[in-house]
């Protein structure tokens, strides 16, 4: 039985990326980012038990993809650490941000056979520049490039975390505590990506999949009477609206599940819970914009959608071009990629009867093609 965790940081924000998709999310092949990393040193050593930090908002997705245990990241990478060491009762622990995707068995190695000889074994590489600091030139032969992952005793680095004071890596919050370090050679090629350009200096990532996503929305709603209607984005002239939690726009919401099935992200009650007093007559405009903008974190590219509304009255024909450029709009798609469709059910029907609206939606996605950026 290994004596070893390995825990994986993935919550942060990206905020230095500059891309729409958060880099956690980036797809190598079909599998995110911190899937690939994950499953990439998972072969590499049998590990105990694996840990993946992730933002909480991440969680049920980040699960639905895996077996690996995902626990609620913090404000910081340390508090984020934090959070994981609760969860690890082995002797020794190795971290690393999903960010250092090409790691390689070489230096997993040095690191697993230098376990012994302090308190956090930490991969180092030395600069070949004139280093400056301040306008002073500084011996280069002292410095040194600290990379992760690191392997530590789990004891120390979960005493060394119970501080206010925050810490870039393992080893500078265990040399605090007044543990002690070593140093193993490091890996040139396990570059850690910050901005998207340093993905064209890693080898290890293959393309994104070139593979085109469908999935297919379909919701109903009944009338309310002295509710404003509102359907596909645009106010209609009707006596009713929809009985709903939300506006009731069922044109957006069918479009909404289409998106999240072609993304197999689950559906609207997965991402807006009926329940959730948040969305009590929410403008469902709010709720496609915040659904795209989940899908471009999580790297996808909406290609096009299409909707279809099955509806006795109101009648829908005068307000098909308004709908159609306002969700091209909310979806950053040309107008030349949305289509709005309506027909009726001939008199046939709940819809027939004039009671309600049922609305079909089919949308595509492909990934963002962070190679060709």
């Amino acid at each position: 039985m290994s004596d070893l965790t390995l825990i994986l940081l993935a919550a942060g924000n990206s905020s230095r990326f500059k891309a729409p998709v958060k880099k956690q999310w980036l797809r190598i092949g079909h599998d995110p980012l911190w899937l690939f990393v994950t499953n990439r040193i998972m072969q590499m050593h049998k590990f105990a038990h694996v840990i993946i930090v992730s933002h909480p908002e991440e969680i049920p997705f980040m699960q639905s993809a895996c077996d690996y245990t995902i626990v609620s990241g913090g404000e910081s990478r340390q508090q984020s650490l934090r959070h994981a060491m609760e969860c690890v009762t082995t002797p020794y622990v190795l971290v690393n941000d999903i960010a250092r995707a090409c790691v390689n068995l070489n230096l997993i190695e040095r690191l697993i056979a230098a376990k012994e000889k302090a308190d956090c074994i930490i991969p180092t590489l030395q600069l070949n520049d004139t280093i400056l600091y301040a306008d002073e030139t500084i011996q280069r032969e002292k410095v040194q490039r600290v990379q992760t992952p690191q392997l530590s005793r789990t004891d120390i680095l979960q005493n060394a975390l119970k501080t206010s004071i925050e810490y870039t890596d393992e080893s500078s919050a265990i040399v605090a505590y007044g543990g002690t370090r070593y140093y193993v050679e490091g890996d040139n090629h396990a570059d850690k990506i910050t901005r998207i350009n340093d993905l064209a200096s890693l080898k290890c990532l293959a393309p994104p999949s070139s593979m085109t996503f469908t999935g297919n929305g379909f919701d109903v709603h009944g009338f309310e009477d002295g509710k404003k209607m509102v359907l596909g984005g645009i106010e209609i002239d009707s006596p009713f609206g929809f009985m709903a939690h939300s506006d009731g726009d069922v044109a957006l919401h069918a479009l909404i599940d289409a998106l999240l099935g072609a993304a197999c992200l689950g559906d609207i009650g997965m991402l807006f819970p009926d329940n959730d007093e948040t969305y009590k007559n929410i403008d469902s405009k709010v709720l496609l914009t915040q659904c795209v903008q989940k899908l471009h974190q999580f790297g996808f590219v909406i290609a096009h959608a299409d909707i279809t509304i099955i509806a006795q009255t109101p009648k829908v024909s005068p307000y098909k071009e308004p709908m159609r450029r306002l969700l091209a709009e909310l979806m950053h798609l040309s107008p030349l990629r949305v289509n709005v469709k309506a027909t009726t059910t001939e008199h046939l029907g709940f819809i027939g009867r004039k009671e309600g609206v049922a609305v079909l939606a089919t949308a595509s996605l492909h990934y963002f093609d962070w190679k060709n950026v």
